[in-house]
């Protein structure tokens, strides 16, 4: 695990630090950037967001695919928490906090975009850094590849569906065109430039030359993640500081979401007798989000200020410490599975 993603939630607090900062000093700034967008896609965000994504869809190997029927146990576990059971939790976490419990220190307007943006990391689920997660706890690498690259064919046809379906429940008018135009451009596309990447460095099935670009690109991914923190704090400035509060409230249900989620996925696991270098990253694919997607669809669907943006990055700022407990806890109870 290197520094960067060591220290992300460090490094992603200072940006928020910053962001907010330059947000109150420079406003206009912003809002010159706020304005540089076509079809409703701030095309300054959607760089940053490319150069988010497009590393870690170099990582998904499709002849991982063949081993499909391999281990069935820890991927049917994968795929019914990710897909069936962790959006609509997420969803009902939302609600219940902001529409009941955080009432009274949330208008009814930013509530619903708040809940939108906890929708949107509910199905997105992780693809980059649960690599890290897999390689703490000593998993199955070759099997999570196998996991991530699945889940990632599936989110290209069930992301847009399942983030519509939950939006509407929640009384949330989304423009289907905007959704599918989101997935189209940070999932479909970058996932295709990988794959083309892949092809390109692998050399007779010398996967060194993809190892080697990976590693000199992560940082680039790091720093695309950081610099759309900065601007998304930037464009949110002057409602954090007249409410600072607000990410707290956002971090509360996240964290329970996260915690909850790992705990269905890896008692299943335990109980099903699955390995543990096969559950302990089963459970962590289920509780990690894929937060630059949904950072980036929060944006094209609700735009740079919203409530829905804010929570989205929030979810970032959560999840590296929380990731990193369940790790230490896997990591205790290794022994009690087979």
């Amino acid at each position: 695990m290197g520094i960067f993603e060591r220290y992300l939630s460090l490094w992603v607090a200072l940006c928020i630090a910053a962001g907010v900062g330059c947000g109150v000093v420079l406003p206009q700034l912003f809002q010159l950037v706020a304005g540089i967008e076509y079809a409703s896609v701030n095309l300054i965000v959607a760089v940053f967001i490319w150069i988010m994504i497009y590393p870690m869809m170099v990582n998904v190997d499709f002849a991982a695919l063949k081993d499909v029927g391999k281990k069935p146990r820890g991927l049917c576990i994968t795929l019914v928490v990710n897909w069936l059971i962790k959006p609509f939790t997420m969803a009902a976490l939302g609600v219940l906090f902001f529409e009941y419990i955080f009432a009274g220190w949330v208008d009814p307007r930013t509530a619903k975009e708040y809940i939108a943006g906890m929708i949107l990391l509910g199905v997105a689920p992780c693809t980059a850094m649960v690599f890290v997660w897999s390689q703490l706890v000593r998993g199955d690498a070759n099997y999570t590849l196998v996991q991530v690259s699945i889940n990632d064919i599936i989110m290209v046809f069930a992301f847009a569906p399942i983030a519509a379906l939950l939006l509407g429940v929640t009384d949330i008018v989304v423009p289907w065109e905007t959704l599918l135009l989101s997935v189209i451009l940070y999932v479909v596309i970058p996932l295709a430039a990988g794959y083309v990447t892949r092809r390109l460095l692998d050399n007779k099935g010398n996967h060194a030359h993809i190892a080697d670009f990976t590693a000199r690109v992560k940082p680039f991914s790091v720093v695309g993640l950081l610099a759309t923190v900065v601007l998304l704090f930037g464009f949110q400035a002057q409602t954090i500081i007249d409410k600072p509060t607000v990410i707290a409230l956002i971090a509360i249900p996240l964290m329970i979401q996260s915690y909850a989620i790992f705990a269905v996925a890896y008692g299943w696991a335990y109980l099903w007798r699955v390995p543990f270098d096969t559950a302990a990253p089963a459970a962590l694919i289920g509780t990690s989000n894929f937060f630059e997607l949904a950072v980036a669809v929060a944006i094209s669907l609700f735009g740079l200020n919203s409530g829905a943006a804010l929570a989205t990055v929030v979810g970032v700022l959560v999840e590296v410490p929380v990731m990193l407990s369940l790790v230490a806890f896997a990591n205790r109870t290794r022994l009690h599975f087979a």
